[in-house]
């Protein structure tokens, strides 16, 4: 398996385990971690979900170049839409999904990043979609994820000139949400992860299907589904102990009913 998980309470911790080859992505590994993701969907205890590389050098150093090679027109599309199924996977999580990045994140590692809803870095990570430099394009939904993330003009640079970003620069950017020490990456990115999942399971979920599935939409269809996910909210008894806890000067206890 080149993908492990990790319980810590009510937050799983997803390995891309493959550190020898810096956790560089084979069509086996993706389709393990699109299994893994799939399977957690169903899983109504865990209340975020964070993805990280195991060893120190690498998050993901993308995919294996070396199955890239034997790839002929119909292969590459194939492989393509795997890669951009396993992306949708990670984006249509229901519950929050924190990338803890470490290292490189290159090609199709930071595709995988960007697929994520958060993204905590360490400083010495160096973020890049280098595919030009193969004669490529990225082709897991780089070209669109990133251009959303961070403006057309800075996402086209980075990819037409092949340029790398470093931690502090994709901090300033918007690429990243935070960037600590290395030792202490997974600590941080498990401190943001139960403070999440210490507030109201369900309105999260809503919020994040208001905010992924909206960016697709006009805004006035956006609008209509935030307020249609607002008011289906109102049939839950955790927004009654939430109003309550609220008036009556307590922590709310939520149990995503």
């Amino acid at each position: 398996m080149s993908i492990s998980i990790e319980k810590r309470e009510a937050v799983t911790v997803i390995y891309l385990d493959r550190p020898e080859k810096l956790n560089a992505l084979s069509r086996e590994m993706l389709d393990e971690l699109g299994e893994v993701f799939t399977r957690l969907k169903a899983d109504t205890d865990v209340r975020a979900l964070i993805l990280t590389g195991a060893g120190e050098r690498a998050f993901c150093a993308g995919t294996d170049i070396r199955e890239l090679m034997s790839l002929d027109e119909a292969g590459a599309l194939e492989a393509a839409r795997r890669g951009q199924r396993v992306c949708e996977l990670i984006e249509e999580s229901p519950v929050p999904v924190i990338a803890a990045v470490r290292g490189v994140a290159a090609g199709g590692g930071c595709e995988l990043a960007l697929a994520c809803h958060l993204r905590v870095a360490s400083h010495d990570a160096v973020l890049s979609l280098p595919e030009t430099k193969l004669g490529l394009i990225p082709a897991y939904g780089g070209t669109q994820r990133l251009a959303r993330l961070v403006g057309e003009g800075r996402a086209l640079e980075l990819m037409l000139a092949s340029h790398q970003l470093f931690a502090p620069e994709a901090l300033r950017f918007g690429l990243v949400n935070r960037i600590t020490e290395g030792a202490r990456l997974l600590d941080e990115a498990l401190a943001l992860a139960r403070e999440i999942a210490m507030l109201a399971p369900l309105a999260i979920r809503a919020c994040l299907a208001a905010v992924t599935r909206g960016l697709s939409l006009p805004l006035d269809e956006g609008l209509a589904l935030e307020a249609e996910l607002f008011s289906q909210l109102f049939a839950t008894a955790d927004v009654r102990e939430g109003t309550r806890a609220f008036l009556e000067k307590r922590a709310p206890v939520f149990r995503g009913r």
